[in-house]
């Protein structure tokens, strides 16, 4: 049952949102073997003056053994 947050700058579209979690959604059922119903997406707008204190530390720094795309590499 995975459940999947992206977090991004505010300024997207909605169309670019509902795009996206159809996006992830379709790779999740086709790598995990997946039915649809199973998989949940969040998006949370996290403005610029806000991401170091509650992503960029918290989530990457601080979580840094759970990632598995690092920011400022390429895969």
């Amino acid at each position: 049952m995975p459940h999947v947050i992206v977090k991004l700058w505010p300024g997207k579209s909605e169309e670019q949102k509902v795009r996206l979690a159809e996006e992830i959604v379709r790779d999740v059922t086709k790598v995990l073997n997946y039915g649809e119903e199973s998989v949940s997406v969040a998006i949370e707008e996290v403005k610029p003056q806000d991401w170091a204190e509650k992503v960029y530390q918290p989530d990457i720094i601080n979580n840094s053994e759970k990632l598995y795309k690092r920011p400022g590499y390429t895969m």
